[in-house]
């Protein structure tokens, strides 16, 4: 059984150990038939690298899978299921008094959400009504609809200074899917550098392809280029507002990031998942516009409009793009249609520009009451002004932070959630943009409180 195909999620900042939670993992795995008797599990060594734990952790686990009997050790040859296990009742969740409570819902704090609040209504709805009036497509579409590419052409000239050349955008399914499918094309093997802390997904994606991750850290000016080994294939980057840590790239390590690009043969891949995002200060140049020999970029419509489009695109040199399709014409693997519809239909009239404008007003005045919810909890902030999320520094420390608003039925990430190893930096990751603002007011008061 591959590691990568395992369902296996580890809450560093939960009350049960992490041997714990992985033995719930593995068993749950079973439970829901991606494990199967005869199936062989990963070793313990090979699970704790690609886990990010150590393998004590992986070790403990596996040993109490041994003892209750569903799981055996053959001399030589590693560790098989020989029984899938009953349904369990799941573990309370406990607050920080270490009494159990309920888990707590979704949180408006959640970064990376979308503020569909912002969405006119009527805009979505004539969108929707203007993408049904085409004729269905009788064949598939790899590269995606020229419609499409048209809107996306335009809405990255208007409002990420980017002119890609005729045929370089490529409908995808987001940045995260865009990543997957980047990954596939790179050797077997290959290092690949990721930010630490990064976005999660992404990484995971890189490392479902069998590609060596090598974390690289972050500090206020962006991706700390000079900690790239050599010999990487790649490189990915948030560079216009960094996920999690809510800095942007300077210009300086712009330059060096391209600059080594240039002079290793680098593939740069740059998600840009919230860039048109900014309140108060002017975008820098896209490491695209910089090297487009050797930058991919990735945008997307899940953080502007919605993820119901299930839509994004990406601007490729012209070997990887000629790799892309080629990868896509032997797999079968394609974007759907239907969103890239509606999202041509919204930029046809004016309406995307206008939501954007709207949506820039709600988000800034959001990122506001954020700022000012910390100011008078006597906490510190930091994030540049753009996207939707900043990260908030509690006197008490993260780990005591979220506890405490998880007693209170709030959810909030930390930073060390977003680290492959030990965590270098510690805050509270915020997001703003989900939900009312009378939802944000009322978890924001439960947070700081």
């Amino acid at each position: 059984m591959e590691i990568e195909a395992l369902p296996l999620l580890l809450d560093r900042d939960g009350t049960l150990p992490l041997a714990v939670q992985l033995a719930d993992a593995l068993r749950g795995a079973a439970a829901g038939g991606a494990l199967r008797p005869g199936d062989r599990l990963p070793s313990t060594r090979g699970l704790a690298t690609a886990l990010g734990v150590s393998r004590t952790v992986t070790a403990a686990a596996y040993d109490q899978l041994l003892a209750e009997g569903w799981v055996a050790g053959r001399v030589g040859a590693g560790t098989y299921v020989t029984a899938v296990p009953g349904p369990r009742a799941a573990r309370p969740a406990a607050s920080a008094a270490g009494v159990a409570g309920p888990e707590p819902e979704p949180s408006v704090l959640d970064p990376g959400r979308p503020c569909v609040a912002a969405l006119d209504r009527a805009m979505w709805r004539r969108a929707w009504r203007a993408a049904a009036d085409p004729d269905p497509d009788d064949r598939p579409r790899p590269d995606g609809l020229a419609p499409f590419h048209e809107a996306v052409t335009g809405h990255l000239l208007r409002h990420r200074g980017l002119t890609p050349p005729a045929g370089a955008v490529l409908s995808t399914a987001g940045t995260s899917a865009a990543v997957a499918e980047l990954a596939r094309l790179l050797p077997a093997g290959a290092a690949v550098a990721v930010e630490e802390p990064g976005y999660p997904r992404a990484v995971s994606a890189l490392r479902a392809a069998g590609l060596d991750i090598v974390p690289v850290p972050v500090d206020g000016d962006g991706l700390v280029v000079d900690a790239v080994p050599a010999g990487c294939a790649a490189v990915y980057t948030t560079p216009a507002h960094q996920f999690p840590t809510a800095v942007r790239m300077s210009a300086a390590r712009r330059v060096a990031l391209v600059e080594r690009a240039r002079a290793e043969d680098l593939l740069v891949i740059e998600d840009d998942y919230d860039g048109e995002l900014r309140y108060d200060v002017a975008p820098l140049p896209l490491l695209a516009a910089l090297a487009p020999d050797h930058v991919v970029h990735l945008g997307t419509a899940s953080k502007i409009v919605s993820p119901t489009l299930g839509v994004g695109w990406a601007v490729a040199p012209p070997a990887v793009r000629d790799a892309w399709r080629d990868l896509r014409s032997r797999t079968g693997t394609r974007p759907s249609p239907a969103g890239q519809r509606v999202f041509a239909a919204l930029a046809a009239h004016g309406d995307l520009s206008r939501h954007l404008r709207r949506l820039r007003r709600e988000l800034r005045a959001r990122r506001d009451t954020v700022l000012e919810a910390a100011r008078d909890a006597g906490w510190a902030a930091r994030g540049d002004p753009a996207g939707a999320h900043l990260v908030l520094f509690p006197p008490a420390g993260e780990a005591a932070a979220v506890a405490a608003a998880r007693a209170r039925g709030v959810a909030v990430s930390g930073l060390a959630r977003y680290h492959a190893g030990a965590p270098r930096v510690s805050g509270l990751v915020v997001g703003y943009a989900a939900g009312t603002r009378a939802d944000q007011a009322a978890a924001l008061a439960a947070l700081t409180g």
